[in-house]
């Protein structure tokens, strides 16, 4: 029994030496190998059987090379917060609700440049746009929102853009407050090698509004990203989408496409040196070019030659025009400016930028519009593309279209996206929701204040299975002094009120006398409001409370009409809800002589204006006039008593992208003298006409565009005019003289 336990003790104590000399052994040369120098070699890739196919991606001495070999990734985190101190800014602390709860909501303030302060282009369109918007308040103390006069857009040291001392003066503004309220705007940051997200200054509690934003670095619900433009990025309007309405096939010649530079060294060479292997020249063509720089024949590498040449053979407005998908991968940034070129385009970007919180992400839903890759499976790219039907395609192609004419086409677009975005937030229970932001016509023309209900707007009533209501409200503008039962309004209220679609009508007094009592109006089976007009050309499309209705039928004191005439407008409407349908047309046209934008009340096949002398449309615009239109264009049309009409189908146009509607009519509305020569007939004044075309170019003007569209639609009753006998059609008495 003793032998017993002397052999089993000795066994264990075999068992620990044995154990001891191994593990100290491994922590010795784990010792040593932790000892070793940084200096000494690194043990080369293997010897591979195909390695003459790596050197078409890259050398093994480009692949072993480190980078950012002298910035570890804990150094460049300490980087960022030594800058972004504040990287858990939300809305909730760090924003001071208390500046918009005020009488003024929200505005913004501007604070003015310096004395020779330099400026540049891109960042004189965005102080331009936000002076113009109808948020802008010189004054700070009704400030909910401050953005810098210093130009923070090129924080690149070695840009000529740059510019220095940020810190120091914007801690000199006595409403900096650690950036609280503040937003900055930057489209570039960081400098060579490496093209951090560095600003070169404080930001604090500041929103930021950047371009090439990493997801790691982006507060949620707090900053924005913004796209990445030029210069040349027009301020206002901005080109449409090239996708045709009828754009059947979907797929164009080119499948897949790029064509930009090749960096052979620093940070973003990685995909861009790979992208040939993708390009065969048919149906994928990805081009590259290493001649950028300054020295760029210095670091040349075997390939270049043959990529320029091969450059040079395409041309990209003819690849955009002609290809399906676009490659976007990124630069030295995350961001490209190939990402709305693309965009207009209806090219449908497949991006290749990993980390890049895409603009506007916080209320756009990309995943319809694009494509996105991962810059370390370039070679599935091709393969992907391939997949992606025909139906997919048209409504990837379409959706780029919507979110291009929406948010992208402008500076003035991308500053008021950003300005709602923040908006949203501070009112948050006044906001819009996703489907205002993804469906037409964008979130910019659909303002919360007048409802957060998609009911309640004239754009969602077909994806939402609903229909307009089956009443209308008649508001006829009124100017002239009511002397006798005869005169054309009273025999207009006895027309309109006989219309079993009538829920009520009011008349806006804008006479220079007092309004008749409500014994002088004749007796009506629908209720009648008298307001006061308040003397303005402009008081007809403002958001009246007493308007109850959807429809909305605005009248000329003397339009000339029939019962029958009103009820087929109005059912036409209820089929568009979305546009003015009226009767007398009208047209304008480009002068190329003159350069300018002419009106006409010409007769012709072809019309773009429906005057709302006579005409439906949808009481949102009531809103939409008041609350989105500039204050000066109100006043134009205030100063001249003129040209209200034509503003309205500007402001519809532009909002549906779609003419108005002509409707069959007994008579011809025309704007000439009247029979008795009455002095208060607005077309009695020789300078009526030319004050329209001076509106026209106006409001083109302000617009950045042409909204108004060309139609030479008119839509008659059924049978109308056909040879056959009045009894069998439902609208007789508008064939009848």
């Amino acid at each position: 029994m003793q032998a017993r336990k002397k052999y089993v003790l000795l066994t264990v104590c075999a068992c620990c030496w044995l154990l001891l000399v191994y593990w100290g052994g491994i922590q010795v040369r784990l010792l040593r190998l932790l000892g070793q120098p940084r200096t000494e070699d690194v043990r080369l890739w293997p010897e591979w059987a195909d390695q003459e196919l790596l050197l078409g991606f890259a050398d093994l001495e480009e692949l072993q090379a480190d980078e950012l070999a002298g910035e570890s990734p804990q150094q460049r985190r300490q980087a960022w917060s030594g800058i972004y101190r504040d990287g858990r800014c939300r809305m909730e602390t760090c924003f001071d609700f208390s500046r918009c709860r005020g009488r003024d909501g929200f505005r913004v303030y501007v604070y003015p440049p310096e004395k020779g302060e330099r400026i540049s282009e891109s960042y004189r369109k965005i102080l331009a746009s936000i002076a113009e918007s109808r948020y802008h308040t010189s004054d700070p103390r009704e400030a909910c929102l401050f953005v810098l006069g210093i130009d923070t857009l090129d924080r690149d040291q070695l840009s000529a853009q740059y510019v220095p001392n940020v810190d120091e003066r914007i801690r000199g503004y006595p409403l900096w407050n650690d950036g609280r309220n503040h937003l900055i705007f930057n489209l570039y940051s960081g400098t060579w090698p490496n093209y951090t997200e560095d600003l070169g200054f404080r930001v604090g509690q500041a929103i930021l509004a950047k371009a090439s934003l990493n997801v790691e670095h982006f507060r949620p619900g707090f900053d924005v990203s913004i796209p990445l433009f030029s210069k040349d990025h027009p301020q206002k309007g901005g080109e449409r989408g090239w996708l045709e309405r009828n754009s059947v096939p979907p797929r164009r010649k080119y499948l897949l496409m790029f064509k930009g530079k090749r960096y052979l060294t620093g940070i973003g060479s990685d995909t861009r040196n790979a992208l040939h292997h993708i390009h065969n020249g048919k149906d994928i063509v990805s081009l590259t070019t290493c001649r950028h720089g300054k020295d760029w024949e210095k670091h040349k590498d075997g390939r270049c030659d043959h990529d320029n040449l091969e450059y040079e053979r395409y041309d990209y407005q003819e690849l955009l025009h002609n290809s399906t998908f676009c490659l976007v991968p990124r630069g030295r940034r995350l961001g490209s400016f190939r990402f709305l070129e693309s965009l207009q385009a209806a090219c449908i970007p497949v991006l290749l930028s990993n980390g890049w919180e895409l603009p506007f992400s916080d209320v756009i839903q990309w995943n319809q519009a694009v494509i996105e890759g991962d810059e370390r499976l370039l070679l599935q790219v091709p393969t992907t593309v391939h997949a992606v039907d025909d139906e997919k395609v048209l409504a990837l192609r379409q959706r780029t279209q919507l979110l291009w004419d929406a948010y992208f086409s402008s500076v003035d677009k991308i500053v008021l996206t950003t300005l709602e975005i923040i908006k949203d937030r501070v009112f948050s229970y006044v906001s819009r929701n996703k489907l205002m932001w993804n469906a037409l016509p964008g979130g910019l023309l659909v303002l919360p204040e007048y409802s957060t209900h998609l009911a309640h707007f004239p754009f969602y009533y077909l994806s939402q299975g609903m229909s307009p209501g089956q009443e209308f409200t008649a508001v006829i503008h009124a100017v002239s002094p009511l002397v006798s039962q005869s005169q054309p309004i009273m025999r207009l209220l006895q027309v309109v009120s006989k219309s079993k679609y009538c829920s009520q009508i009011i008349i806006l007094w804008n006479s220079e006398k007092p309004p008749p009592a409500r014994s002088k109006w004749p007796p009506m089976p629908v209720p009648l409001t008298v307001m006061d007009g308040r003397k303005k050309t402009t008081s007809r499309f403002l958001p009246h409370v007493a308007i109850e209705t959807e429809a909305v039928l605005s009248l000329d004191e003397d339009t000339v009409l029939l019962t029958s005439e009103v009820n087929f407008a109005f059912l036409v409407w209820r089929s568009f809800p979305e546009r003015i349908v009226g009767y007398p047309p009208r047209s304008h046209f480009w002068d190329p002589v003159k350069r300018v934008w002419g009106y006409t009340s010409k007769w012709t096949n072809e019309y773009s204006i429906v005057l709302t002398g006579a005409a439906f449309y949808h009481r949102y615009y009531h809103h939409l006039f008041s609350q989105y239109l500039p204050p000066s264009l109100r006043a134009l049309v205030d100063h001249t008593s003129n040209c209200e009409d034509i503003l309205m189908n500007f402001l519809v146009s532009s909002v549906t992208h779609l003419p108005p509607i002509k409707v069959a009519q007994r008579k011809q509305h025309k704007e000439a003298a009247s029979p008795q020569g009455a002095k208060n007939a607005p077309w009695s004044n020789p300078e009526h006409f030319t004050q329209r075309q001076e509106c026209v170019n106006a409001f083109a003007s302000w617009f950045g565009y042409m909204p108004l569209v060309h139609s030479q639609l008119r839509l008659d009753p059924v049978l109308f005019r056909d040879q056959v006998s009045v009894l069998r059609k439902k609208y007789k008495d508008l064939e009848r003289a």
